[in-house]
């Protein structure tokens, strides 16, 4: 999941929700709150970490942290050297997620139907979204933070790529590779705002409405997989601090046509390994998660 969120355009909330543990995640944060810290006195500690799976949210989180820290130079490097290959990798874990979740909505109501319609035409929308400037300050950074990490336990929306339509991608990710401590503070404050706030809104749509919610993440990821074809054309660039560029509009392309815009190599083989390599990683994270939950089953028989 860490490694998803560096990359504008895939989302971690995908990779939680086909690992089997998105609704617990969710629950999870949902039901932690300060008030939460009222109960620490009364019934003792260890009641108290298990009451709220604090155990599994250290866990998840201290991994993403040590994944972003680890892998955001190496990500960064894939997308600027070999493009193709991270993208077909990426289209890859997106595209066999829509089959894993979608199929569990089979046979396929009238209201998930509008739903997946509705999902599928906002994540569209999204991802064409041209970024702007903003003024970098301490409450753009906690803004940003807030709206960002709703994308991040959406399935389909990616916190970095939103990040980018805000502009504030540039900023933070220097700041992850710099250690600027104060800039992360900002964007960490509004990230933990904004996950109190939507996962309350999430776990009732769940609870209530489960199927339409579900169909509704399902069509956020089948909108945004233009947004992660392997072979775009850039039109437009953002001017980074360093002089460098970074894409801001792309338009998927075919690769024949790849190749005569850009002049790069399409690398067919590569983007094929890469598409079925991330493809099958999906489908043995579900096989996993299956018969962890076919075995959990068996054991309260």
């Amino acid at each position: 999941m860490g490694a998803a969120e560096v990359v504008p355009g895939v989302s971690g909330g995908t990779i939680a929700f086909v690992s089997g543990f998105y609704e617990r995640l969710v629950n999870g944060i949902a039901r932690l709150t300060p008030f939460s810290l009222l109960e620490l006195p009364k019934i003792g500690f260890a009641a108290w970490w298990k009451k709220y799976d604090l155990g599994f949210l250290f866990v998840l989180f201290g991994a993403m942290l040590v994944s972003i820290l680890i892998l955001a130079r190496g990500v960064s490097y894939l997308l600027a050297e070999h493009p193709v290959g991270i993208w077909s990798f990426f289209f890859g874990l997106v595209l066999s997620s829509i089959f894993v979740v979608g199929r569990r909505l089979l046979p396929l109501s009238v209201e998930s139907g509008l739903a997946l319609g509705v999902g599928v035409a906002f994540g569209m929308v999204v991802v064409r979204i041209i970024p702007f400037e903003a003024d970098i300050s301490g409450f753009t950074l906690f803004a940003g933070g807030c709206i960002a990490v709703c994308a991040w336990i959406l399935p389909g929306l990616s916190g970095s790529f939103l990040l980018l339509v805000l502009g504030l991608y540039q900023t933070v990710i220097a700041a992850i590779k710099n250690f600027e401590l104060l800039t992360l503070g900002y964007v960490g404050l509004g990230c933990v705002v904004g996950l109190m706030c939507f996962s309350r809104i999430l776990t009732v749509l769940l609870a209530r409405f489960y199927d339409v919610t579900v169909a509704l993440l399902v069509g956020f990821m089948l909108g945004s997989l233009t947004k992660i074809w392997p072979w775009k054309h850039t039109t437009s660039y953002q001017i980074k601090h360093d002089g460098s560029q970074i894409p801001v509009v792309q338009e998927p392309v075919l690769p024949g046509a790849y190749e005569q815009l850009t002049g790069g190599d399409p690398e067919i083989v590569l983007a094929l390994a890469a598409l079925v390599t991330g493809f099958f990683v999906i489908s043995l994270m579900d096989r996993f998660a299956f018969l962890k939950e076919s075995n959990a089953e068996k054991d309260v028989e």
